[in-house]
């Protein structure tokens, strides 16, 4: 593992390299080639230490996608880092609203302005999200962030 004292730089990912971070972390790699997911990552020289992906969903509505940070680069500020990156392209591409879901990481999300949401209220363009309805078990948390 690359020493973390260095500068980490954050540029876009194919999905066919995040795809082993993500499935190491146990997130879905199902719908990775899907046109409207920007992935970000997080690098430390050429090691890629992090990954976040944001997803369009409709006028205004954005899903950020599998956050994941490589155990060993963890409490470290990677997903920090990247969080912040991923709601600063949300806001620059025009996106009123942010939803993500998670089965473990809703605490962490609660410190990076997300509130927990009923599912039945989010907007039609997440609930027929592929994370909505197959990817992620009907018990994943669904939390919004409103970035207007």
């Amino acid at each position: 593992m690359p020493d973390l004292h260095l500068d980490l730089t954050l540029r876009p990912v194919a999905p066919a390299a995040a795809a082993p971070l993500l499935a190491a972390c146990e997130l879905p790699i199902d719908d990775l080639d899907t046109p409207a997911l920007e992935l970000v990552g997080a690098f430390a020289r050429d090691a890629l230490l992090g990954v976040i992906g944001l997803e369009r969903c409709g006028a205004g509505v954005g899903l950020l996608r599998s956050l994941a940070v490589a155990p060993a680069a963890r409490a470290r500020g990677v997903a920090g880092l990247l969080c912040g990156e991923l709601i600063a392209r949300a806001r620059s591409a025009e996106l009123r609203e942010l939803f993500l879901l998670t089965t473990s990481a809703a605490d962490y999300f609660t410190r990076h302005g997300f509130a927990r949401s009923e599912r039945a209220a989010a907007p039609a363009a997440i609930r027929g999200h592929a994370q909505f309805t197959s990817l992620c078990p009907a018990s994943a948390v669904l939390m919004r962030r409103d970035l207007a």
